[in-house]
């Protein structure tokens, strides 16, 4: 078997299998930056752990928005310092690379991946979109004639597509993730009780307590941040029914989408989603009752995948190992 890579690049976090191996790098989509030198002095967590705390000369920041590549140079140090602990002592091996794409994105942004994919050592990029993928690692059968229907929440935005015959028939793209949520908490918390949280906080309250409607009994946790008046530090204590009132402007853009998806779904499709239900993949499609929300909205039933987060990154692996089976679903562009 000819070597391979596989990459699930997003926003938030990049995973990355090989042909030999499951996952070899699973680590957040973060860098830090020497600003002076404009080069890249750390990745992963590593540069996660300085988001917010950076001494002046150091910047770390997100390389990839909303699915896409916004910083090429940033993206390329990052990939490079990752190829080189895959490689080792082979990096004169070009290896062919399959990297998952957002189903909305344009010929630019597709072209700035297939560059930097090259830049760093590829012999070529093979374009996997993400529904495909997340589908694929949800262990959906995407080459089947039926209906399926995967809603991908990832961190920069959200994906809802109706896979039939190892495509997308019928898909919409809102640039709303698990970023957006941790915005959205962020902002309620500053708006309602005059306090600044940091990114890393507002990602903490929602996976500690967030979810998509009330519950029955509320989690709570205790955040510390700055009072905007005072400019002090305070602590307060947040509750679950913080987290649903910040996060619904979100929720609703995703519904609405995924509502848009289902009225443009041929009937025949339509049938097939209401016997099998709606599948969410993703990491943000964690948050609690979720999927319980999108059934009581939509009337289609709905479930999370097993491993929501892991999803895509399974996806791409299974077409690394099995190439020639899904090469009809990719875009590629040869050297």
């Amino acid at each position: 078997m000819p070597y391979r890579i596989g990459i699930d690049l997003g926003s938030l976090n990049i995973r990355i299998c090989t042909s030999k191996k499951a996952l070899v790098v699973d680590e957040p989509s973060v860098v830090a930056i020497d600003v002076s030198k404009q080069k890249v002095v750390a990745v992963g967590k590593e540069a996660k752990s300085m988001l917010g705390r950076t001494p002046e000369g150091l910047m770390a920041a997100h390389p990839l928005c909303d699915g896409v590549i916004a910083s090429f140079k940033t993206t390329k140090q990052m990939l490079q310092i990752y190829f080189a602990q895959i490689l080792g002592r082979l990096r004169l091996l070009k290896p062919d690379v399959v990297v998952n794409i957002p189903v909305g994105a344009t010929s630019t942004e597709k072209k700035a991946v297939i560059d930097v994919i090259e830049a760093v050592g590829g012999k070529k990029a093979y374009l996997f979109k993400s529904p495909l993928a997340a589908a694929l690692g949800a262990g959906i059968d995407i080459s089947s004639s039926s209906g399926n229907m995967v809603i991908d929440v990832g961190g920069g935005k959200t994906e809802i597509a109706v896979i039939s015959l190892g495509d997308i028939v019928s898909f919409s793209s809102v640039r709303y993730g698990g970023k957006k949520f941790d915005e959205a908490i962020a902002d309620y918390v500053r708006k309602k009780h005059s306090l600044v949280i940091g990114e890393q906080t507002a990602e903490q309250v929602k996976i500690e307590i967030g979810s998509a409607m009330p519950l029955k009994k509320e989690l709570k946790m205790e955040v510390s941040g700055s009072n905007t008046v005072s400019g002090l530090p305070e602590s307060l204590i947040l509750e679950t029914q913080d987290v649903v009132n910040a996060i619904k402007p979100v929720i609703n853009e995703i519904i609405l989408s995924v509502k848009q998806v289902l009225q443009r779904t041929p009937p025949e499709l339509s049938s097939d989603i209401m016997d099998r239900g709606m599948v969410i993949v993703g990491g943000a499609g964690n948050l609690r009752n979720f999927d319980e929300l999108l059934t009581k909205v939509t009337g289609v039933p709905c479930q999370m995948a097993e491993n929501p987060d892991g999803c895509t990154i399974a996806g791409i692996k299974l077409a690394v190992d099995h190439f020639d089976d899904f090469s009809s679903s990719f875009i590629w562009r040869s050297k």
